[in-house]
């Protein structure tokens, strides 16, 4: 069995923790069996693996990959999207990765499931039985529906032919209202959920039938032409062998502060103090520096290097446009070498802590419009300039100027200070060059 985890996002709902580097998946606020905090990916990495021996892929964008291999290593394989074009592409892409690049067969069964529900192990044990399902019954197509709480206008609804743990799909239904979707509940509808289960050589077929491609190579070739649509639409719903199963365990929608403050581990993460006199208020304080909270009810409040959030629960489902006017860019990243933040910009100026893992390097750059200097507070390695090796330890201070060549190799775990200093700021200010014949590892 094969599992292709759908990562994407842009960060906006769960702001200033999530940005577009660092979606809500990567956010440290859940804690495993070990009491230490773990993530919505590997939360649902963990899961995954203690119920079945399933393959992994996950599929992403060139951006999210350092987080992922940061938070899970090479435990799991990556099928990377040139650009963000929805599910169906990004299925299809996956698809072909699996039988191009990974050699599935295609008899094999693919589950796709998205990587951010908060669920237990019961919900992928479900998902695990879809594998015999594809393989004993004739549909196409079999979906793992959710049998709902209450009726919800946020999600998308199966209709059911029957009531039954498994059953044919009548019908989809989107959106509804609330009067709406209580007919739908009377009906034995289900949540859709986003999880679907396929032989391998189904949906290969249904990729050259619609984009009229066949072959990874090709399909991400021409990726960027492809119509930006969901794979409900481009497939499920037209799809008239599919049947749904049924799952009424722990399900939750994580998407939103509000309901992420319902299944977080601590009421406060960081340094924070709510006095006595507040009531169902949540805060997480990723800043060195103490946040105090007197006579908060029903709030959430959330400190990053990227903003402050201070929010009604309820409205903080409403936040997206308003980020999307004042989000700028992300001032801290986890990277697969480390971890980036920036700590303070100046009009012509900007200081950044590095945290660089052993056995890392820099990329070997030189950049046109500002000279760089390092300071190494802790760690040893290797400061190359110009082709020439400078050992480093902690105390010394590097610098580069303007159109040198350089790089800092990590021989042990380092923090590194690093300043910017030039007129011109910008990520995009850099000439990357080869060093021993192979590109560096970081992009800095």
């Amino acid at each position: 069995m094969n599992i292709i985890l759908l990562s994407g996002g842009s960060g906006k709902r769960l702001w200033p923790l999530s940005n577009d580097i660092q979606s809500k998946q990567f956010i440290r606020l859940f804690k495993n069996e070990e009491d230490r905090y773990e993530s919505m990916l590997q939360r649902v990495y963990r899961q995954i693996t203690s119920v079945s021996d399933a393959s992994i892929t996950v599929a992403t964008s060139q951006g999210q990959v350092s987080a992922i291999r940061n938070q899970l290593g090479d435990k799991v394989s990556v099928c990377i999207e040139p650009c963000r074009r929805d599910t169906f592409p990004a299925i299809a892409l996956a698809s072909e990765y699996l039988y191009d690049v990974r050699n599935v067969d295609r008899e094999e069964c693919i589950i796709v499931c998205p990587v951010d529900p908060y669920v237990d192990n019961s919900y992928y044990e479900c998902v695990r039985s879809l594998e015999r399902l594809v393989q004993e019954t004739e549909a196409n197509i079999t979906l793992m529906g959710i049998e709902p709480t209450y009726p919800s206008d946020k999600y998308g609804y199966i209709i059911p032919e029957e009531k039954t743990e498994l059953s044919p799909v009548r019908s989809f239904k989107e959106k509804p209202d609330e009067e709406t979707a209580k007919g739908y509940l009377e009906q034995g509808a289900l949540w859709n959920a986003g999880v679907f289960a396929f032989k391998l050589g189904y949906i290969i077929d249904k990729v050259k039938e619609i984009t009229g491609l066949s072959g990874y190579s090709e399909l991400l070739e021409k990726y960027e032409t492809l119509n930006k649509i969901s794979f409900d639409y481009a497939v499920v719903e037209k799809e008239s062998s599919i049947q749904v199963v049924r799952y009424s365990g722990k399900w939750k929608d994580v998407g939103t502060w509000n309901m992420m403050t319902e299944v977080m581990a601590d009421t406060a993460k960081g340094d924070v103090t709510l006095d006595e006199t507040c009531e169902n208020t949540q805060v997480v304080n990723e800043l060195g520096i103490p946040v105090l909270c007197m006579g908060c009810h029903n709030m959430v409040i959330a400190v990053s290097g990227d903003g402050i959030l201070v929010s009604d629960k309820e409205r903080s489902g409403y936040m997206k446009p308003y980020v999307e006017k004042i989000a700028g860019t992300a001032h801290f990243a986890e990277k697969s070498w480390g971890t980036y933040t920036v700590i303070d910009t100046e009009p012509e100026a900007m200081t950044v802590k590095i945290k660089l893992f052993a056995g890392n390097r820099m990329k070997y750059q030189s950049h046109k419009h500002r000279d760089e200097v390092w300071t190494i507070i802790s760690g040893e390695g290797r400061f190359v300039i110009d082709g020439k090796e400078i050992p480093v330890k902690p105390g010394d201070n590097v610098s580069a100027k303007a159109g040198m060549k350089h790089m800092i190799i990590a021989d042990t775990n380092m923090c590194i200070i690093e300043v910017q200093i030039g007129e011109k700021i910008s990520r995009k200010d850099k000439i990357v060059y080869e060093q021993d014949g192979r590109n560096g590892d970081i992009d800095i």
